[in-house]
């Protein structure tokens, strides 16, 4: 193993390009406003919620939570000096693991939700019980919160090379600790829950030719329940694999593979930018709640209307 000092010099700390620190201000800012809008809807326009809205409410929760700490991210990668002290960068840590893996948690329920709603939508099912499933999201928070609050309490800030350093690849004291809860936890968790995914993807998709579309109802049953665990499939992949194979490259190279600085460097910037596409599922997660709700929908185009009228109205009266 090579010393602190000599591997500071095989891999100085350096910051990230200013186009990374935007892009994840932008998604983040995005993303908020869209789940901000999405809970309002669920709170203030849907007066009757059934399992699925219980499900979509605490997804968009959990978006939620993680939105606020894109201007601090943004900050740290371009500087590459964590400014914010030890109790920010413990809070970063535990809103970071409580929104990653309870959105994947509540995406794969969302996924048997919608798997047994259709295709066993005469029989009596726990998954269609509003109480049950809400005793589910309560067991989901639990475990996300031990989870995060375990990290957090584990992990902390360092100085290396006169930098200030908060969840790095460069801090070589939890290199161990980050190999552990890469490989025993949160890889395993992921590939379960995409496991699950697509098989409530595929029986979906099977079932669907005992659906009786001869009528319109039969039709978008059909249209809709598809898409929505596609869009649930297509966040596992797009979101929020390339960050976890990024960053289980990056803990290789770094453990076992100490003196390629340059391999370590460009997997630490490419596990920057898979951050952006993490941050996108934010964004993406309405897209399940227009599928599933026309109310949403309904509400979401009744919104823009207003607001595009509005926009005309200040312009007019400006001009």
């Amino acid at each position: 193993m090579f010393s602190q000092q000599n591997y500071t010099e095989f891999c100085p700390i350096k910051p990230q390009n200013i186009s990374i620190s935007v892009l994840i201000c932008l998604t983040f800012l995005v993303g908020l406003l869209l789940n901000v809008f999405s809970l309002w809807v669920f709170t203030c326009r849907t007066p009757e919620w059934t399992s699925s809205t219980v499900l979509q409410f605490h997804l968009a929760v959990s978006d939620v939570l993680m939105c606020p700490m894109g201007p601090f991210m943004a900050v740290y990668y371009h500087t590459a000096n964590w400014l914010f002290g030890s109790a920010l960068c413990r809070l970063k840590i535990a809103l970071i693991t409580i929104h990653i893996y309870s959105s994947i948690l509540f995406l794969t329920l969302i996924s048997i939700h919608r798997y047994v709603a259709v295709v066993r939508y005469n029989q009596d099912s726990y998954m269609n019980r509003k109480d049950f499933v809400q005793k589910l999201c309560v067991g989901v928070w639990l475990f996300v919160l031990v989870k995060g609050t375990v990290l957090a309490a584990v992990l902390d800030t360092s100085t290396v090379d006169n930098h200030t350093l908060c969840l790095s690849i460069h801090q070589e004291q939890y290199t161990d600790i980050y190999l552990i809860v890469n490989f025993t936890v949160l890889i395993p968790g992921l590939l379960l829950s995409f496991i699950v995914s697509a098989i409530c993807y595929t029986l979906l998709v099977r079932s669907m030719s005992r659906l009786d579309t001869s009528h319109d109802s039969g039709q978008a049953i059909k249209s809709k329940s598809c898409k929505m665990v596609a869009v649930c499939l297509a966040i596992f992949v797009v979101c929020f694999t390339p960050m976890n194979v990024v960053r289980s490259v990056g803990l290789v190279v770094k453990k076992f593979l100490p003196h390629k600085c340059r391999l370590l460097l460009k997997v630490e910037t490419a596990y920057y930018v898979s951050w952006i596409l993490a941050g996108a599922n934010c964004c993406l997660d309405p897209i399940i709640y227009c599928f599933s709700c026309q109310k949403f929908t309904k509400t979401f185009r009744i919104s823009l209307r207003k607001l595009g009228l509005r926009l005309e109205m200040s312009h007019g009266e400006s001009s």
